[in-house]
């Protein structure tokens, strides 16, 4: 179900509710956590999705890089779901004395830049720390929203298709505000 859309030059943002590990796009974007260990959340439910695979390459990705930080983006295969790549990346943990916002703005920046050297045409997002990171999810689905249209009013041509993806109506119902 599209909950809100809209157009972007030639690419287009939808906020849609739905189960992530269905969606037949190139990437997902994982919620994840430094070590990519996928025991919760989003994660483990993509990590379930995809199969033992997922798990396996995120373990070989710590141990060659070491642990995911705000603005890395690591890549696994998607396993057993439609999509072909799942981007995993790290959003804040909510404090009031760190500047939220950026850090989330910067973990969204970073799975999109990484779907586009991916050569990626669609991708779809959670309520990247909203959940057991503790950001007020309207106000992430918010900055999630802004900065996806942001990115791509500056990159042309490339991404064709993000959706904003909400797994209760309610979340998806942020992100279509945050439209």
């Amino acid at each position: 179900m599209v909950d809100a859309s809209r157009a972007v030059g030639d690419a287009i943002v939808l906020a849609v509710q739905g189960d992530l590990a269905a969606q037949d796009v190139d990437a997902v974007v994982n919620a994840a956590n430094e070590r990519l260990a996928h025991g919760g959340g989003v994660a483990a439910a993509l990590s379930r999705a995809g199969g033992p695979e997922v798990q396996r390459q995120s373990d070989a990705w710590v141990r060659t890089y070491g642990f995911l930080r705000p603005g890395d983006a690591a890549v696994t295969t998607a396993g057993h779901m439609p999509a072909q790549w799942i981007i995993h990346v790290v959003g804040p943990r909510w404090h009031t004395d760190q500047d939220n916002e950026r850090l989330l703005r910067i973990a969204v920046l970073a799975a999109l830049d990484k779907a586009a050297e991916l050569g990626a045409s669609s991708i779809a997002l959670p309520a990247i720390s909203a959940g057991i990171f503790g950001y007020p999810e309207a106000e992430a689905t918010a900055v999630i929203a802004s900065e996806a249209v942001s990115w791509l009013e500056r990159h042309p041509g490339g991404l064709t298709e993000v959706r904003l993806m909400g797994y209760d109506p309610a979340t998806a119902e942020n992100f279509a505000r945050g439209l």
